[in-house]
Parts: C-alpha cells; structure tokens; sequence
C-alpha cells in the first residue's frame, strides 16, 4: 500500500505542529514524478517530519534562496529511495509567524538544471506581506 501526499496535511512532530500544503504547479511535477518513481511519495513524508523540526534545514544540503521576516524560501537535495540518492531537488516556502510550509517544486536534477526562478519570485511577490 502506498502513502499518498495529496493536498493540505497536519504532521505531528514531538517539538511542533507543522502545516503543509503543495503549489498547484508542484502537484502536476509529483504526480508525473511519482510514476517514474514510486517511492516518492513516502520520501516525501519523511523529508517534511525532517524539515517540520529544521524548517530552513541543517547542513550543506539546504540553501536559503529567499528570507525576509516572514517567509523563507528554501532548495534542498531531496533523497529519492528509488534513486538511491539526492539527485532531486525540491523548493518550499517557510512561512514563520504561522509554522506553515507550501511546496512550490520538485524537479529530478538529470532533467533539470536549476530551479524555475519565475515560479519562485511570483510565489514570493503573492505571498510576501508589507
């Protein structure tokens, strides 16, 4: 049986209750995603009780691309069972003052070089409060 991902969830941690919720865009790229890759969506589950105690991440494999008082957008290697390794990448949005996390991309690095920086100053400009 497989776990599903789908929409906006509640992950219990010992130390925080994180809320997640996946960009419109990010759903298309996991479905297409998790068919090439069936363990994606239990990996997926694993890295949000990661980041639910560690919302900006903790060592070289995370990277701070936008940060103000509010929000923090964050890129990080992603590990992929299926794969056997972090040639993914995956782009979320820490929203601080209401623990709240969206996911706005996950791309496999073989087919794609960098992150959609569009995408992200978009998400930024909707979301950032004055």
């Amino acid at each position: 049986m497989r776990a599903s991902f789908i929409g906006a969830t509640n992950i219990r941690c010992v130390s925080t209750t994180m809320n997640y919720k996946q960009h419109e865009q990010f759903n298309k790229e996991l479905g297409k995603l998790g068919k090439k890759y069936p363990s994606l969506d239990n990996d997926l589950i694993e890295f949000s009780n990661i980041i639910s105690s560690y919302p900006l991440g903790s060592g070289r494999h995370f990277h701070v691309i936008h940060r103000s008082k509010t929000l923090c957008v964050v890129k990080a290697r992603f590990f992929c069972r299926y794969l056997k390794g972090t040639s993914m990448r995956i782009v979320y949005a820490y929203h601080v003052p209401i623990k709240y996390i969206e996911f706005i991309e996950i791309y496999f690095k073989g087919d794609k070089e960098n992150e959609d920086f569009e995408r992200i100053k978009q998400y930024v400009k909707e979301n950032q409060t004055p």
